[in-house]
């Protein structure tokens, strides 16, 4: 019969465990407590970057070349919105309005176009000690320029008269061509002020070309 009493204990469940998260408070003995580690993978295991902040190095007297530069395919052009001007006088006239000191005084001088010409080609294309960004605007400025000179050619040369389907097609491609210049003179004058590199298609590629010519022959 003493064998039932040890056969019970046996069988008896062990005694309740604390879990190893529950802290035990002892009277006797300080409460010790260490935090988990962290995880490695853990948003706030993980280092911050660093905010940076991005400053424009371009300096001021290269952004005033290149912004000038565009000034003078811009008038050159202005000779393609002819029907433009006749047909909307007053909202052309409003937007050009501060221009025109500027352009009064350029056609005022003899030569202009080819003043302005040699001035940014000699004194700023091939001048290898001015700043990269300003000689590659100031040749996009050039190549565009040349380029303006084209359709007035073909005009030239096939004469359409300024009547019939010649004429419409005259006034067609004159006012797209000076839509076109405008729309190169802002984008290319804003982004020269911002300090940032204006690459217009076709153009900005012939620009980049010459300028490592000109790289090539200061270096030889």
């Amino acid at each position: 019969m003493s064998t039932v009493p040890l056969l019970r204990l046996s069988l008896a469940p062990p005694p309740h465990k604390p879990p190893r998260s529950t802290l035990i408070f002892h009277p006797l003995k300080p409460t010790t407590f260490s935090p988990p580690p962290l995880r490695t993978n853990s948003i706030i295991s993980r280092p911050l970057k660093p905010i940076s902040a991005s400053y424009n190095t371009t300096p001021v007297t290269d952004r005033l070349i290149s912004a000038a530069a565009y000034f003078f395919p811009f008038f050159n052009g202005l000779q393609y919105g002819r029907f433009l001007f006749a047909q909307y006088p007053k909202t052309l006239g409003l937007i050009l309005e501060p221009l025109l000191p500027l352009l009064s005084f350029y056609r005022s001088v003899p030569y202009s176009s080819y003043l302005a010409f040699l001035l940014l080609y000699i004194g700023v294309v091939r001048n290898t000690s001015v700043s990269r960004y300003a000689r590659f605007n100031a040749m996009q400025a050039v190549v565009l320029d040349v380029l303006l000179v084209l359709p007035m050619l073909v005009q030239r040369i096939f004469n359409p008269g300024p009547h019939g389907i010649g004429g419409k097609i005259v006034m067609l491609s004159h006012s797209a061509i000076f839509v076109g210049v405008a729309v190169c003179f802002v984008y290319t004058f804003g982004y020269s002020v911002l300090g940032r590199t204006p690459k217009l298609p076709f153009v900005g590629d012939a620009a980049d070309r010459h300028d490592y010519e000109v790289v090539d022959l200061s270096i030889e």
